[in-house]
């Protein structure tokens, strides 16, 4: 809705334009993520993200769960509208889409509120898949090899100031890969972006989710407070 209201309201044809594409764009890949999520709800049991990354303490949900990691980083950059999938605002073809008639402050709180929003997004895949401020093994060799030179224990703000620092590790290095694809892929033609939503995205990241389930199913892996 950031970029379909401005458009709209613009009443020129360029911005509707972009308006229109920006919202088939956002209903197109929301349902992969819709999907998405369902599969770390069939893991978990919860949508509370503190649990979530409890959850991954030992095994972060990118080994077991790969295909849709890389579809909702995909979906991630469709979503922000971020190349090769920035076609609200194709220079090239729209002058710049939904924003070509704002300028000044306005013009700059479009962009403030787009890269907050790629850090929610990276924020959101670190969280889901990247095990939130956990690092796995690495954290018990890590402390072990502490608490062998110093038979004392840490105290609770260093293993707060070390999940955080870990948390933000993981953050940049998905805030990188957000900026690194836009100078690295071509922009993608419209019908292009939206056969790669509906007839690519949907059915595999739907596909993944019935094998999943019938996967856990199968094995009595299903969490017990799923159909609560």
């Amino acid at each position: 809705m950031v970029s379909f209201l401005p458009g709209w309201s613009s009443n020129s044809r360029y911005p509707f334009l972009g308006a229109l594409r920006s919202a088939a764009q956002m209903v197109s890949y929301e349902v992969s993520i819709g999907l998405i999520l369902i599969s770390i709800v069939l893991c978990t049991g919860s949508l509370n993200l503190s649990q979530i990354v409890a959850f991954q303490e030992h095994v972060w949900f990118i080994f077991p769960l790969l295909p849709q990691f890389i579809l909702f980083l995909l979906s991630g950059l469709a979503e922000t509208n971020r190349p090769p999938f920035d076609l609200p605002e194709a220079e090239g073809e729209l002058v710049a889409g939904y924003s070509v008639e704002y300028s000044s402050i306005p013009f700059a709180l479009f962009f403030i509120g787009e890269y907050c929003n790629i850090i929610f997004m990276s924020t959101f895949t670190v969280l889901l898949f990247l095990g939130g401020w956990h690092d796995g093994a690495l954290l018990s060799f890590f402390f072990s090899f502490l608490f062998y030179l110093d038979p004392y224990p840490l105290s609770q703000d260093f293993f707060h100031f070390y999940a955080t620092f870990i948390f933000l590790i993981k953050l940049n290095a998905v805030l990188f890969f957000f900026i690194h694809v836009r100078a690295t892929f071509p922009r993608y033609r419209y019908d292009q972006l939206m056969r790669l939503g509906w007839k690519v995205f949907l059915p595999l990241s739907l596909g993944y989710v019935i094998f999943l389930g019938c996967f856990l199913f199968f094995f009595d892996a299903l969490p017990n407070n799923l159909f609560e």
